[in-house]
């Protein structure tokens, strides 16, 4: 009953975010989705418990952000259980994705999903974002609800590119946030996100690098 009321779900949604995916994908996504069903009741992956909440809280809301991401390889930090990060590996398998979390018990569920789900575009390390060498540069970094503002740019500033963006995904619009943004960072541009079926707000900000400093 959950697989029927989920793909139902995911279909409609799709089509509300104006997103086109094949039916192979679509089922990759619920594969994903079943995988952190199942290993959330051990790993405490996400707050998310409810069944019918799932595919607008976790697949939808990833998705949300899919017309910001255009480049050829992303970081995500706070990967936590994968989200937005492997919904938006299985939306644009030509684009590589790398997943970084402190936390083993996720980075393990991360990489059981890599080898389930055939994530051949998708990389994990397990380790803390300030302590990462930036032996590769990313054009883009997105987190949801992974830290403050601030923590972020100071946390991952050196793994950017000089033109590089953050892609922060928040719930209420944080001004405080923004205001406290260090400087040579601004935040550049920010957008309401319509997430089908997700009461309550949802924002992307969008951070880089202040060249008037």
């Amino acid at each position: 009953m959950t697989e029927t009321l989920w793909r139902e779900q995911l279909g409609a949604g799709l089509q509300q975010l104006g997103v086109t995916l094949t039916a192979q994908q679509q089922t990759r996504l619920l594969d994903f989705l079943a995988l952190l069903n199942k290993w959330n009741r051990a790993y405490n992956l996400t707050a998310v418990r409810e069944p019918a909440e799932m595919v607008s809280r976790q697949l939808l809301d990833s998705l949300s952000i899919l017309p910001r991401v255009t480049a050829p390889h992303l970081l995500d930090v706070g990967a936590g259980g994968g989200l937005p990060g492997i919904p938006l590996a299985i939306a644009c398998p030509d684009r590589r994705f790398t997943l970084l979390d402190s936390n083993s018990k996720k980075t393990r569920f991360l990489t059981q999903c890599v080898l389930e789900l055939n994530l051949a575009n998708v990389d994990i390390i397990h380790g803390r974002a300030e302590q990462c060498p930036a032996d590769v540069l990313y054009q883009q970094i997105s987190s949801r609800a992974f830290t403050a503002l601030r923590n972020l740019v100071d946390w991952c500033g050196h793994l950017l590119a000089e033109d590089g963006e953050f892609l922060a995904m928040k719930g209420q619009f944080p001004d405080d946030e923004v205001a406290a943004l260090p400087a040579g960072w601004r935040m550049r541009s920010h957008q309401a996100l319509a997430v089908p079926g997700c009461s309550g707000e949802r924002h992307l900000l969008v951070i880089d690098r202040d060249s008037n400093h």
